[in-house]
Parts: structure tokens; C-alpha cells; sequence
């Protein structure tokens, strides 16, 4: 059986050993060690990584009570040397010591107990059984869970027998019946645990509460500790200065200027509509003046596909006659009809499309196609004109 060191202590970076045991699966080489600071997945907590004699550590897993470590190689001797990833363990140690202090504030200020953890690459999460907090009460958990980690609470752990264990208030029974171990924040609680923490609340640094979302009945909260934490600041910091030099403002008055903003883009739309309303009134007026016997075509240079199915839809309107546009802005072509046509402009484009490359449809009324190029919107667009002229 392997001797897990980071049960011994979670500080242990280095260490020398040898391997007891390498196979090979389909999926990669594996090898067991005589002693272990490698921890594996479980609790919600990922697993560490590292190198063993200079060889990348991929992934260590628990089997039958012995750590399997899979590397990008076997390494040449029985005996080796192996480093852990330090700033992913410690990572981890806050995020792991964190959530802990953060499922007991929950419990006690909002008796919301932890339902699950888990600990990503970008933030972690627990979900508490309350199917929503109000801002007031996140406000209240993140204070009082970053005071407890100025307290600096000694952060201790040691396996218990089970008439120890019932002696003391968790808070969860344990999933196993023997080796039991507690991880225990002074003052705080008791908690049946496996995963690696740090000492003392303090290394936490601090815990910022970053969302909520409702997820099957619980909320689920997203938080970030430690460096994470700090890291997340930094980039919210990098946003305000981009923000407050971009409005030239201060940082207390971006919001202010963004509504201002909002209101005059706003603003802007509502003018930019009605431009758009009286130049496609002007240009439908001049397309069906200019149309080929009982169909109105053009080519646009700059139309997005958005205006152009507008216009065909008021010239179609306009002139009880169907319409067919293109333009080279998306490489786009537009059919559409009032209704009065028998034709069907998604059938037709069904028909055709393959031909020329390009995807679409529609329904009976519009269809819309988007092609590869211009020379391929321009050959279908040349093809349905003289196909529609000549029926």
C-alpha cells in the first residue's frame, strides 16, 4: 500500500521514493509509488500534478486505496525523485480550506447547508439547499467569512476512531466506516474530509463571492480564494481604467456615463430607423420604376442581409411583384413575394442551391441564401433572374 504523505502534511513538495509497480493501459503509462505527496481526485477537489525524475505527472487517481499516477513516460530507475506542482497545491488548498469556511458561514447565518463542491480551472462552486439568497444575505456571508480568515483559525487534521467520531457535531456523517479523517477549523467545525488545507484560515487570504444561479431547487454560489481572488481584482481594475479612459471619467462615474451612453445610442437607433425607412421608401420607389417586366432585381455593394430581406419585403409589398436582391457586403441573396406569386421561394432555393454552394432557405413567402463567394452568389443570383423572367 502506498504511504500518502499528504495526509502526513499537505506542505510536503518534495520527497524521494521508489516505484513499486509501472503497467501500461491503452490510454498511457501508469506506476505506483512507495510513498506518495500526489493527491488524487475526490471531494471535489482535482488532483495535484508535478514530475517524477523530470517526467510530466497527468493524472493521479485512487484505486483500491492505492494512488495510480499516470505520466507522459516510464521513468528509467526504480528510484526517483518527485516534485509537486506547488502553486496548484496551494491552489487548491485555499480554494479546499475555503469552501469549507464558506459552507459553515452559510450553515450558520443562513442555515443553508453545502450540497456539493467543486473546484474548477477558473472558480469554484458549492450548492447550498436554499433555492435563493438575497443580495443582503451574500453581502453578509462573504464579511463574515473573510473575518473569520483574519481570525486566523488554526486549520488541523488527524483521523479519528468511530467512538471519537461520536463524540463530535459534524457537519455530514461520513461516506466511510474506518480511517476516518477530520479536518477541523478551530471554533468553527468538524468536517469528515480527505482533501489538502492550509494551516491557518489566513492563508486563505480572502473568499469573494462572485455569482449566484439557481440549479435544481439550490443556488449554486461561484467564489474565488487567495491568488484567484486577487487576480480577479487585478482584472477588474484593468477593466475600470479602460473604461474611465475610455469615457474620461473616474471610476466612480462609469456607470453614470454608460446609462448617458445607452440612452443616446438609443437615441441614435431610433434616428438611424427612420433614415433607413425613408431610403428604402426612395429606393423601393426607384427599383420598381426601373423593373424588368414582373420582377424587381438588384445587386447592392454594401447591404446587410438584415436591410436587404427589409426592402424586399416592402418592395414585394409595394409592387405585388417578387423580388430578388443580392449583396457582396455577406455574399447574401434575397427572394421573397407579397403572396399574390405562385411561386415558392424556398423550394426554389432548395432546388437550386446546391448548385452554385450555397446554404439556405425559407418559406414559401422569403428565402435567404449565404454562399462561400461573391462569383457563387452572383452565378445563383444570375441563374434564379433569368429562370423567374422566363416563367
Amino acid at each position: 500500500m502506498t504511504t500518502k504523505l499528504y495526509y502526513e502534511s499537505a506542505y510536503i513538495q518534495e520527497w524521494q521514493t521508489s516505484i513499486t509497480r509501472t503497467l501500461e493501459r491503452e490510454d498511457g503509462y501508469y506506476l505506483t509509488l512507495a510513498q506518495t505527496a500526489f493527491y488524487p481526485h475526490g471531494g471535489g477537489q482535482p488532483c495535484d500534478e508535478g514530475t517524477i525524475n523530470g517526467i510530466p505527472v497527468l493524472d493521479v487517481s485512487l484505486e483500491e486505496d492505492e494512488v495510480l499516477h499516470k505520466v507522459a513516460q516510464l521513468p528509467e530507475t526504480t528510484e526517483v525523485s518527485c516534485r509537486v506542482d506547488w502553486s496548484r497545491r496551494f491552489d487548491h488548498m485555499q480554494h479546499h480550506s475555503g469552501q469549507h469556511l464558506l459552507s459553515a458561514v452559510c450553515r450558520d447565518l443562513v442555515q443553508a447547508m453545502t450540497m456539493s463542491f467543486h473546484l474548477g480551472a477558473d472558480y469554484a462552486t458549492i450548492d447550498v439547499d436554499k433555492p435563493e439568497l438575497t443580495p443582503s444575505e451574500l453581502a453578509a456571508i462573504e464579511q463574515e467569512v473573510n473575518r473569520h480568515i483574519y481570525l486566523n483559525r488554526r486549520v488541523v487534521s488527524y483521523f479519528v476512531t468511530s467512538e471519537q467520531l461520536a463524540e463530535m457535531v459534524l457537519v455530514k456523517p461520513p461516506k466511510v466506516t474506518e480511517n476516518i479523517r477530520i479536518v477541523e477549523i478551530e471554533g468553527v467545525e468538524y468536517n469528515a474530509c480527505g482533501g489538502t488545507h492550509v494551516a491557518s484560515t489566513g492563508e486563505i487570504g480572502m473568499i469573494k463571492l462572485l455569482k449566484t444561479e439557481k440549479q435544481k431547487g439550490f443556488t449554486r454560489i461561484a467564489f474565488k480564494c487567495g491568488t484567484r481572488a486577487l487576480e480577479e481584482f487585478n482584472a477588474c481594475q484593468r477593466i475600470l481604467g479602460v473604461l474611465a479612459t475610455k469615457f474620461n471619467t473616474g471610476k466612480d462615474e462609469i456607470i453614470d456615463r454608460l446609462e448617458k451612453w445607452e440612452n443616446e445610442h438609443k437615441q441614435l437607433q431610433g434616428e438611424l430607423a427612420e433614415l433607413k425607412e425613408k431610403n428604402n421608401a426612395y429606393m423601393a420607389k426607384e427599383l420598381l420604376a426601373s423593373r424588368e417586366g414582373e420582377l424587381v432585381t438588384h445587386q447592392f455593394d454594401e447591404m446587410t442581409l438584415k436591410d436587404l430581406q427589409a426592402l424586399a419585403v416592402k418592395l414585394a409589398a409595394d409592387g405585388e411583384v417578387p423580388v430578388l436582391l443580392a449583396t457582396r457586403e455577406d455574399n447574401k441573396v434575397v427572394l421573397a413575394h407579397s403572396g399574390s406569386a405562385s411561386l415558392s421561394c424556398g423550394a426554389f432555393f432548395k432546388a437550386h442551391l446546391g448548385s452554385f454552394n450555397g446554404k439556405g432557405g425559407g418559406s414559401d413567402k422569403m428565402a435567404q441564401a449565404g454562399f462561400a463567394s461573391w462569383e457563387d452568389a452572383e452565378g445563383f443570383y444570375t441563374f434564379a433572374r433569368q429562370e423567374l423572367l422566363g416563367r
